[in-house]
């Protein structure tokens, strides 16, 4: 039975997450933590963790990571990889049907372009919703892991948007710095 809600579910999650990988975060938290209670928020945020330093797209990685956790076997993951890809492969081949006869059209162009700032509100909200005392700690439990953790938030924001430093230096040296410091 947890292999349907499994498939539903990320067929779901695939078939209303705009947006990419970053942008369904809060519906694949709002689905697998708070409505099934597949896994915990703590175990939610590593998978994301594990999910940015693997190779591929965040979505589907946590997605596989998910379904492996929920099931216990490497079905679940298969499964609910599958589900999450699924919507998008078909409605990418009836979209690219569809744009081809009219990509010139002034109506397409408009709706693409009002598409855009709805995107960066997801990925926004979905930054927004990893920001919590699980991930950057409380000043009222501990005043140096808060610090820490503010710390190294400011920097890599500040190394990757100002600088342009490559995100895998910077998660490499973000974790020897959590490492030393923690």
């Amino acid at each position: 039975m947890i292999f349907i809600h499994l498939f539903i579910t990320f067929f779901k999650i695939g078939l209303f997450g705009f947006g990419g990988g970053y942008a369904m975060l809060s519906m694949i938290q709002g689905e697998v933590v708070t409505r099934h209670a597949w896994i915990t928020a703590q175990e939610f945020t590593d998978i994301v963790a594990i999910s940015q330093m693997t190779p591929g797209p965040i979505g589907i990685n946590s997605a596989t990571y998910i379904g492996y956790t929920a099931t216990g076997s490497v079905w679940g993951s298969a499964l609910a990889t599958f589900a999450l890809v699924l919507p998008s492969f078909i409605v990418m081949l009836i979209l690219f049907r569809f744009f081809m006869k009219y990509h010139d059209n002034p109506h397409v162009k408009d709706t693409f372009a009002t598409l855009r700032p709805a995107v960066i509100g997801l990925i926004a909200s979905a930054a927004l919703i990893l920001m919590t005392a699980e991930n950057f700690g409380s000043p009222s439990a501990d005043d140096s892991q808060f610090l820490y953790s503010i710390l190294i938030f400011a920097v890599v924001f500040i190394a990757n948007f100002v600088f342009k430093i490559n995100a895998i230096l910077l998660i490499v040296l973000a974790g020897t710095a959590g490492y030393i410091l923690y």
